[in-house]
């Protein structure tokens, strides 16, 4: 069996699995809570794939692996993991529809094509079985790169939990802080770099195949279905702030949606 074989085979366990633990739960945060965990076992698939004698790959396999015990311990310190830890945007969205939609909705768009994209965002690696192993300074820059857009997710997770912790505190005390979201540090110059840094990575994923064997009918769809995605979250994010705290458009106006740039100057 192939590789590719292989991390079909799993991506049909994790289906079925995710959607059997959300009909007794009541609870469709299953994909959340195995996002970080599944790319990081396809990726090792792959270099497997290869007996683990590619470094490319095995580099590959490395970093994705550091990218989810990242996203594992920030999802974990929000309390993902525990019962009752279902996306708070999943709830907004049950409330507007008829049970048996928001079930067809669990199966079609969380179950079957979140669980399909967290493959194909790793497709780049099975292009690379067929190339010749050896690492290169191209691969070293690019690794650097996925590094690099690691720390900077990192460091806005941490920014972000600290307002909240924060914003707790004052709560707790009988304060509160205003504005209700986040606006300095680099929330300063982005209104979502933990999204950013999350999608560029991705990109450097695809790169490391591009670089090697140019666009081929696969390789290109994770990372764009992916960015295309993280809009759409966006925007409904954003729909909700904006629900809470109509401050928020003028955060809007001043700063970037995701790509960290100079602010506009406040009006």
């Amino acid at each position: 069996m192939s590789a590719l074989e292989t991390n079909i085979w799993i991506l049909a366990a994790t289906c079925l699995l995710t959607w059997l633990l959300s009909l007794p739960t009541k609870d469709t945060s299953w994909v959340d809570r195995i996002w970080s965990i599944v790319p990081a076992v396809y990726a090792w698939v792959f270099a497997a794939g290869a007996a683990f004698a590619n470094p490319r790959l095995n580099l590959l396999a490395a970093v994705i692996t550091l990218w989810g015990a990242r996203l594992t311990f920030n999802f974990a310190r929000k309390g993902g993991y525990r019962p009752g830890g279902e996306d708070y945007r999943w709830e907004v969205l049950r409330a507007g529809m008829k049970p048996w939609q928001y079930q067809v909705f669990n199966i079609g768009f969380i179950v079957v094509f979140q669980n399909v994209l967290l493959l194909m965002i790793t497709m780049p690696m099975n292009d690379l079985l067929g190339v010749a192993p050896g690492l290169d300074a191209t691969d070293v820059a690019l690794a650097l790169l996925f590094l690099g857009l690691l720390a900077l997710e990192t460091a806005a997770d941490q920014q972000q939990w600290n307002f909240h912790q924060k914003k707790k505190a004052e709560a707790a005390a009988g304060r509160s802080v205003v504005p209700g979201f986040l606006t300095s540090g680099l929330f300063s110059i982005s209104r979502h770099p933990n999204f950013f840094a999350e999608q560029a990575q991705w990109w450097v994923v695809l790169l490391f195949s591009v670089v090697r064997v140019g666009i081929t009918s696969t390789n290109w769809i994770g990372a764009v279905v992916l960015t295309a995605l993280f809009i759409g979250s966006c925007r409904f994010t954003e729909q909700i702030s904006l629900s809470k705290y109509p401050e928020y458009v003028a955060y809007q106006r001043r700063v970037s949606a995701m790509v960290p740039w100079w602010p506009k100057r406040a009006s």
